[in-house]
């Protein structure tokens, strides 16, 4: 007679259940994100369609907001679960909130980042990160110590059209850039007077987004050099007058190094503008990006070989350009490092302060910071823009 000792039935079928049931939550996708917004004016406007989607993916959710009282019932019309607070301390206290979306007037931007950080939330920033560099390089050691997401605006790097025009480039379809050409601008806000104040003005507001894709495509600046002034002193805020007082003209002059140069026209000065958004110039050729960069409407390529222009249509046209949202979403779900560098963003900052302050001086600044150089894996495959009738519903 066999002495081997069987387990009982039930403590069988229990570890089967066990493995089912572990088997089961691995499988399960992770919760949905929960977001915290500080700043219920103009710019949330921009991404209500945005939170809107990914809530109905179950991807991300709205559970708190912070702004003035006057803003309440609005949040709360669009928002009625979410609890709405008048005081940002206790926003950052409240648990259930993962990441926190800035979006506040610019100078409140580092103090806010700053303190979200220190409370362990992810966080979104609009731009700029922040004023002034100390505070900017305090954010990325907290976000890095913290082990804590720090996404910085503009998102521009994460168009379609940027990134493909990224791969081009890298391949050499134009040769070596030699000359690059930016500009943004348009006649100025009249609804806030702080964009005309010290911390505010046209390169920070503005002249950022050309910044952030120049360098992505084309790498660190090594000098800069600008002319900037106050050009409308007086303006209209709400029907009242208001005195600008940060720069809303600039002409920005860049050295990329080996001889590649570029320009950045900006400003609250442009009242209308046609044409490409932004040019690269290369040995070989040339690119135009149609549209803005953040907003794109595809892109010409002119190559020496083919000789002539071959036009591309958007892939995308409806990419928000509040798309570092849904990016940020998606690290904090996979557990990925996100392609939005806070370096990139912090080398723009310098970039732009050197700016202003070449503007006063007339002086040539070197540019000390720098980051990594973006590269962008081919696309999976895409239907052929021909055979998309009702680009609503393409994926």
């Amino acid at each position: 007679m066999s002495l081997t000792r069987t387990k009982p039935a039930y403590k069988i079928l229990l570890q089967v259940q066990q493995k089912s049931v572990k088997a089961f939550s691995m499988a399960q996708p992770p919760p949905p994100v929960r977001l915290g917004i500080v700043g219920c004016g103009n710019v949330l406007g921009a991404y209500l369609a945005l939170i809107e989607r990914l809530r109905h993916q179950g991807l991300a959710d709205v559970v708190a907001l912070c702004g003035r009282e006057h803003r309440r019932a609005a949040a709360k019309a669009a928002w009625p679960s979410a609890r709405f607070l008048t005081d940002y301390s206790h926003l950052l206290s409240r648990p259930e909130v993962d990441a926190v979306l800035i979006l506040t007037p610019m100078p409140e931007h580092a103090s806010m980042a700053k303190a979200a950080l220190e409370a362990g939330k992810h966080v979104l920033v609009e731009k700029p990160m922040a004023v002034d560099l100390v505070d900017a390089r305090e954010l990325i050691s907290l976000a890095r110590e913290g082990k804590r997401h720090l996404v910085c605006a503009p998102f521009t790097i994460l168009s379609p059209t940027f990134q493909t025009i990224a791969r081009r480039l890298r391949r050499g379809d134009i040769g070596r850039v030699v000359s690059a050409r930016g500009r943004y601008g348009w006649a100025g806000p009249d609804w806030a007077d702080w964009f005309y104040k010290p911390g505010g003005g046209a390169l920070f507001d503005l002249g950022v987004y050309n910044l952030t894709t120049l360098t992505g495509w084309l790498g660190p600046v090594r000098r800069v050099t600008a002319m900037t002034g106050v050009a409308i002193p007086q303006r209209s805020i709400g029907g009242r007058p208001a005195r600008a007082e940060a720069d809303d003209n600039s002409q920005v002059l860049l050295d990329f190094g080996d001889c590649c140069f570029g320009v950045i026209t900006t400003g609250f000065t442009i009242q209308q503008s046609r044409g490409p958004g932004l040019e690269l110039f290369g040995t070989e050729g040339t690119f135009y990006m149609l549209g803005d960069d953040w907003d794109p409407d595809g892109y010409e390529l002119w190559q020496n070989r083919a000789n002539c222009w071959q036009t591309f249509k958007e892939t995308q046209p409806d990419w928000p350009w509040t798309d570092g949202l849904r990016h940020l979403v998606e690290c904090i779900r996979n557990q990925s490092q996100p392609l939005l560098d806070p370096e990139h963003a912090y080398h723009v900052l310098e970039v732009m302060l050197q700016s202003q302050a070449a503007g006063r001086d007339g002086q040539t600044r070197e540019i000390r910071s720098t980051f990594r150089p973006l590269v962008f894996a081919e696309p999976e495959a895409t239907i052929e823009a021909h055979r998309v009738h009702d680009r609503t519903r393409a994926e």
